[in-house]
């Protein structure tokens, strides 16, 4: 990717939310979804709706029920993380954290899990386990790592990560050394070295960093990104900040994201870009609501919690959240009512070529289809979208859509001023029906014209029944 289409992806990302209807949206190739309204000039008789994950059958080996989860997708292998402890540790467990530990897990199908004696800490008593962290009391609370995707990275430093927990308390005026996030690098992803204090703690912050801090290499900012746990102020809500570094050693002034409703928590924010389009970064936060839990339990402990689903693109300082309702419910299982008993591992990833997972606290695992957080909703009467005026670049337009045996889906290219293109007309576009992943949009003449378009600003108008339409992408 060239610097001048990095430079206008950002400036895109970071304005076009706010930009004059009438200017284009440059999405080149990219795969566009349907999580935020962007795209979106006008609907009339369709919906954006937003699909609950589906629980799958539980793994014959799952992973244990345990907090803070990364999973990380290398080629075919799958690799989890997750903070454990170690039961004999006799020190200081509530404020130092000293008995933490992260542990280590490998799959080739996602589903089921190998947990390798890797001899690296003595644990419990013995070597025989899958622990890569131990006896660094504060840093493992929230050791939260990532697969770096930079060109040039070093080999040493592969793998990275933030970890690091401040101690309780209003720490207002109080920031030190040695309080902050550290950053850890790996060759393998499995032996780690920590190095310095690279987010320092901030004397303005009443509390931070006491949950899982995501970071990533952004493909389309050509940046490392932070998410990270902050505090509101004055009502000390749980929420979120970003900053964004060069060579992950220094760090931008934090911006406050601050996506909550009035009187909501976000516990983590599990913000990390999207497999399939990685110019948008999908969050999926935990939602904690003090008081709906066991009446019985302490106040720090009568919570309930649930799954959100929020978005942002490459350079905003934004979330946007088409939906503020639960995007995973507690549901029926009455330990998931309990204290803090929902959280999602960090990274949805692809666990076939038709479905992506998210991997619960639970051991269990949820399913979608590739894009299917929200779809454009049409019911038994035909209704359509029109987007903004767009730029794209190729010669043929693929769609990721269901429909009934009834439903149809057809597609016009229109000019910028919404005048249909001869050839790529509506009544020129071949009823579509099915379901399908990725497939090629037919006009009577093929896609013949539609490269002429390419460049050029042009609006695309989906007319649809008994249909969703999840993603689209020029190619």
């Amino acid at each position: 990717m060239s610097l001048r289409n990095v430079i206008s992806i950002v400036v895109c990302f970071a304005g076009c939310a706010i930009a004059d209807a009438a200017e284009p949206i440059e999405i080149g190739s990219r795969r566009e979804l349907f999580v935020d309204r962007l795209l979106i000039e006008r609907m009339s008789g369709v919906a954006l709706r937003l699909h609950r994950p589906v629980k799958t059958p539980r793994p014959e080996s799952p992973l244990p029920e345990r907090h803070y989860i990364t999973i990380i997708k290398e080629g075919d292998l799958y690799r989890a993380y997750w903070r454990d402890k170690d039961l004999s540790f006799e020190g200081d467990k509530r404020s130092g954290h000293g008995g933490e530990t992260v542990a280590y897990a490998e799959s080739r199908d996602g589903h089921n899990w190998t947990f390798p004696e890797l001899g690296l800490h003595e644990v419990n008593g013995t070597r025989r386990n899958n622990v890569i962290l131990a006896k660094m009391p504060s840093l493992l609370h929230n050791f939260t790592p990532f697969l770096d995707t930079r060109p040039g990275a070093p080999a040493t430093e592969r793998f990275k990560a933030l970890a690091g927990y401040p101690g309780p308390g209003d720490k207002r005026g109080k920031a030190r050394p040695g309080i902050g996030l550290f950053a850890f690098y790996s060759a393998d992803g499995i032996n780690w070295k920590k190095q310095g204090e690279v987010i320092p703690y901030r004397n303005e912050w009443r509390h931070a960093l006491d949950s899982q801090n995501v970071s990533f290499w952004s493909e389309a900012e050509q940046q490392y990104v932070c998410y990270f746990r902050t505090w509101t102020s004055p009502e000390r809500l749980r929420s979120i900040s970003r900053t964004t570094s060069k060579d992950y050693r220094t760090w931008t002034k934090p911006v406050a994201m601050n996506p909550n409703r009035p009187g909501e928590h976000l516990y983590t924010s599990q913000t990390h870009p999207y497999f399939r389009a990685p110019h948008i970064y999908i969050a999926l936060p935990t939602r904690y609501v003090p008081g709906r839990g066991d009446a019985a339990a302490s106040a720090d402990h009568n919570n309930a919690t649930d799954i959100l689903l929020m978005s942002s693109r490459a350079g905003s300082e934004r979330f946007d959240r088409l939906f503020t309702e639960a995007f995973m419910r507690p549901g029926l299982e009455q330990a998931r009512w309990g204290n803090r008993a929902n959280y999602v591992a960090l990274n949805v990833v692809p666990t076939s070529p038709t479905e992506m997972s998210i991997y619960h606290r639970s051991g269990e695992r949820f399913v979608l289809r590739p894009d299917g957080f929200v779809s454009v909703h049409a019911g038994g009467d035909q209704g359509e979208l029109v987007t903004r005026p767009l730029r794209f670049a190729g010669d043929e337009l693929r769609v990721n859509f269901s429909s009934s045996a009834a439903g149809t889906l057809r597609v016009e290219m229109q000019t910028q001023n919404g005048e249909p293109i001869r050839g790529l007309a509506l009544q020129d576009c071949k009823t579509h029906f099915g379901d399908h992943i990725d497939m090629a949009v037919v006009w009577k003449n093929g896609s013949a014209g539609l490269s002429r378009w390419a460049g050029k600003p042009v609006r695309l108008r989906f007319v649809m029944s008994e249909c969703d339409l999840y993603s689209f992408q020029f190619r």
